[in-house]
This record gives structure tokens, C-alpha cells and sequence, in this order.
């Protein structure tokens, strides 16, 4: 398969190094059946100038959405991960900027935009907070274009936590309740993200898994279908397209990012992408050293355990003698 450098009517892998509303304009109308991505959150990452904040976030996503929903196919689908915009003051959660931009700005058009799921991304691991809860998902917003759309459930399910449960009454009683395939995997995906020695992870700070898309792709598009991904990144969408037998367009603006993309898609068209099956995370063994409590937080668990009984002996001292 070529990989093609610009705009190709004819390409089946086209990799942009530029600012995707440069390709975009260059996409005919309605030629795209799914677009998955996740755009930059404006946080200051390297990736980022230095002066993006969340305004920046609203413009360039209302910049971004006539053409995205031009080269868009009726009846296709958009699927935009993102997580939160987090600075000094507050935490700002980046999808309802995104649903109401892309809902208000289709909302009177023949082929409005229309959320179908708005997906939780679980993941165990991640940056350990101080002042507020640790973060630990992110969202998938998955809209149609229009009210018909393609969903293949049978091709991503998952394992039945009980494949022997029964029905217990009605016509079907005795019989197997589940489905032989596997359940559906719900709107709450456990899926771990790409951090430390994932065994997907490059230099680009902010990788998502390619389990993500490529469960995407199976469920919501055709053999043979056109991916695209504006803001390409590492070039994780582009590598579960490639698995899927998928056509697929990406861009990035970060040359650095754009080679490892290239590389990471050329492995996955010679059949070498390194990638992490789609599979629930392993179980911590309790037997291993890092599974179990430390001789040191015992005995501190041990004195904290100590001052919490002291002081709650004072405050019922303290109430006792106010009663009194």
C-alpha cells in the first residue's frame, strides 16, 4: 500500500505534515464515513503554543466543524475523544464545548449531528493529583450524521461475566440468557491508557491506545471505509485502520510526531505494528513484593490508626461534658 505525502482522490493512506484545515479543504464533499480523534486540549503541552487556553479550544473547534461536516458522509459517524481543560482556577470538561458546537451549528441543517453515546474511557493508572481527585477517564462523544448509521454490534463484543446464566422464568426459562458472541461493552470502556511500558508508547505525551479506534472502526464502518483523523498525533488511528482494512487520511502539524505516525503505519501495513490486545487489564499477583503493603505504611497505618481512636475519645469527652 503507498502512503501518499498530499491530497490523493485516489489514495488509500494519505499522511499530511500541516495544519489539517489545509487537507481538509482539499477533501471532496461527503467522501468520509467516520472521523476519530482527539484534538489538543490547549493545556501548554509541548505540542501547544504557549498562549492556547480554553477560548482557543472553542475557536478552533468552531473553525474546524463546517468542513469537517462537508467531507463527512450522510449517515456517517464523528467520534471526539477528549478529557478536561484544567488550569490555576478550574477544571473545564472539554465534551459539552464539543456537543454544543457540533449540535448548534448542525441543528438546522438537512443532516444534523446526532449524539448516539457519549462513552466513558477508563483507564487504572495517571497523573497523581494533590487538590483534587486523581483523573482517571476521559470521553468519546460518538455522533451520526443524520438518523441512519452503521453499528456493527457482533464484531466488538466482549466476553459474558456469567456465559452460564439462565433465564429463570418466562418463555425462555432454563435456557442460556446471554449472547453466544459476547455482551455488548456498554458505554464505560476499561481500557489502559498508554503510559510508562505500554508496549504502544512513543514520544508523544499523550497517546491513546489503538484498542480505542480500532474498536471504533469494527463497530461503526465497512471494509474498505475512508478514516480520518485531523489531528493524527502518533498515528494510533491510522494504525487501527490499517488492521481493520480500512482507508485512512491523517494529518499533524508536529514534524516529530508526523515521522513516528509514518513509521508506526508503515509497521502496520507490513504487519509489525507493536500494539496491546483489546483485553482487560492483569490483575495485580498478591503474592508479588510490589502487591503487598510495606512494613513501613504498616506501622504507619498503625499510628494513624492510634490518633484517629485519641481523637475521637476527646471529642466524645467533649460532648459527654457539654450534655452535662
Amino acid at each position: 500500500m503507498k502512503i501518499c505525502k498530499q491530497y490523493d482522490k485516489d489514495g488509500d493512506i494519505i499522511l499530511y505534515n500541516g495544519n489539517c484545515l489545509d487537507i481538509l479543504k482539499q477533501i471532496p464533499d461527503e467522501s468520509i464515513d467516520i472521523i476519530i480523534t482527539s484534538p489538543p486540549y490547549c493545556m501548554k503541552k509541548a505540542y501547544e503554543n504557549s498562549t492556547d487556553d480554553i477560548n482557543t479550544f472553542r475557536e478552533v473547534h468552531k473553525t474546524i466543524f463546517p468542513e469537517l461536516y462537508r467531507i463527512l458522509k450522510p449517515y456517517g459517524s464523528i467520534c471526539w475523544q477528549v478529557g478536561y481543560h484544567v488550569n490555576d482556577t478550574q477544571t473545564y470538561p472539554l465534551d459539552y464545548i464539543v456537543y454544543d458546537i457540533f449540535t448548534n451549528n448542525s441543528s438546522k441543517l438537512k443532516y444534523p449531528l446526532i449524539l448516539r453515546n457519549r462513552i466513558i474511557w477508563t483507564f487504572g493508572h495517571g497523573l497523581n493529583s494533590t487538590k483534587r481527585f486523581s483523573g482517571r477517564h476521559e470521553t468519546i462523544l460518538w455522533f451520526t450524521k443524520g438518523d441512519k448509521y452503521t453499528f456493527n454490534l457482533d464484531d466488538v463484543r466482549v466476553p459474558q461475566k456469567y456465559p452460564g446464566k439462565r433465564s429463570y422464568k418466562g418463555p425462555n426459562k432454563g435456557k442460556i440468557s446471554g449472547n453466544p458472541l459476547g455482551k455488548n461493552p456498554s458505554d464505560i470502556w476499561d481500557i489502559p491508557n498508554v503510559k510508562a511500558q505500554h508496549i504502544e508508547k512513543t514520544s508523544h505525551p499523550c497517546q491513546y491506545p489503538v484498542a480505542l479506534p480500532r474498536r471504533l472502526i469494527k463497530a461503526l464502518t465497512k471494509k474498505g471505509d475512508m478514516v480520518l483523523d485531523p489531528f493524527m498525533g502518533s498515528g494510533t488511528t491510522g494504525v487501527a485502520a490499517i488492521m481493520e482494512d480500512r482507508k485512512f487520511i491523517g494529518a499533524e502539524i508536529v514534524p516529530e510526531y508526523y515521522e513516528i505516525s509514518n513509521q508506526r503505519i508503515k509497521d502496520a501495513i507490513n504487519g509489525d505494528a507493536k500494539i496491546r490486545p483489546d483485553v482487560p487489564a492483569m490483575e495485580p499477583n498478591t503474592n508479588s513484593a510490589v502487591a503487598r503493603i510495606p512494613d513501613e505504611w504498616r506501622s504507619l497505618n498503625e499510628t494513624k490508626k492510634e490518633e484517629k481512636s485519641i481523637n475521637r475519645g476527646e471529642e466524645t469527652r467533649v460532648r459527654e461534658e457539654k450534655a452535662s
